[in-house]
């Protein structure tokens, strides 16, 4: 098996941070979390998890993109 070697100066590739920057985001905006309905308030239609999925990737890549200064 082959090591990886990470480098010894602390930095983080920019992959983690777009992660980190994700995750901020969805807590934050509670991105991908059910919406509980309250007293009156009748949610549309329940959003597939796919959609959930797909929106998801697209901030990780928007994320990534932020990062790498694109």
């Amino acid at each position: 098996m082959e090591q990886i070697s990470l480098p010894s100066s602390g930095a983080r590739r920019n992959e983690d941070i777009a992660l980190d920057l994700l995750k901020f985001v969805a807590v934050t905006a509670s991105v991908g979390r059910p919406v509980t309905p309250s007293a009156g308030f009748i949610a549309g239609a329940a959003s597939k998890s796919e959609d959930h999925v797909e929106h998801l990737l697209g901030l990780y890549s928007r994320c990534l993109r932020a990062v790498e200064g694109k």
